[in-house]
């Protein structure tokens, strides 16, 4: 299958512009009788996996070739388009449960990643563009980005409101993000500040009825703990 809804299937990665006319065919382009691209659908699969390739944008990210102000302009615009793919496979059924739950989440963690990288480009042009890069002012604007980075993870724990929402196999997918992402988060700035984080997590613990999510949460707040104990 070459072209799927116009999808450019064969290039090796997704630019911007390819994301901007897949992200657009993926939320306006189906009927709504007509299933969007799914893992377990051998005839559009390669849809979704190329969508939510990280390599896509970690090509142009962590190219060190490249200028930091470049690469945190495409960051900037990578972020934007994960934030409409957000919309693309949200769709609950009559029993409230996810029609795309691996698709959303794939979704999402590849947004977690993206966040990784762009939010570090955004610290590294802050610095980079200072006439003084060790001024309180240029380490505020960056604890500003990391605070806010925090942040956005927090709201990934959000789905464990929904986990009545989701599969055995959902719940599998969901907490493979908690697992992977939210320790690189942590290694990347071990001197943020997550007591916001480990309050949600602890929240979240308490509601969870899911052995592998509360196994999975469990982790994150012996994860935080320990970092707050190296300082």
């Amino acid at each position: 299958m070459e072209e799927q809804h116009g999808f450019p299937l064969n290039k090796r990665y997704w630019d911007t512009t390819d994301y901007d006319n897949a992200i657009r065919e993926l939320r306006f382009g189906y009927q709504d009788d007509e299933k969007k691209p799914m893992f377990n659908d051998p005839e559009s699969r390669l849809v979704v996996e190329k969508l939510t390739d990280e390599q896509n944008f970690k090509i142009v990210l962590e190219d060190t070739e490249l200028g930091v102000k470049h690469r945190n302009n495409v960051g900037s615009t990578f972020f934007d388009h994960w934030q409409d793919m957000t919309e693309i496979y949200k769709e609950t059924d009559r029993k409230d449960k996810y029609v795309y739950e691996i698709e959303m989440l794939a979704v999402w963690q590849f947004g977690l990643g993206l966040q990784l990288d762009y939010f570090k480009l955004g610290n590294d042009n802050i610095i980079e563009s200072a006439d003084e890069p060790n001024s309180l002012r240029v380490k505020n604007s960056v604890n500003v980005n990391v605070k806010t980075l925090i942040s956005n993870y927090i709201i990934y724990l959000d789905e464990v409101n929904n986990e009545d929402a989701f599969s055995e196999e959902g719940k599998s997918k969901f907490v493979i993000g908690i697992d992977t992402y939210f320790p690189k988060l942590i290694a990347l700035y071990p001197d943020g500040n997550y007591s916001g984080m480990k309050n949600k997590t602890e929240l979240m613990l308490k509601k969870s009825e899911s052995d592998k999510i509360k196994s999975s949460l469990s982790k994150l707040i012996e994860l935080i703990d320990s970092k707050k104990n190296e300082v």
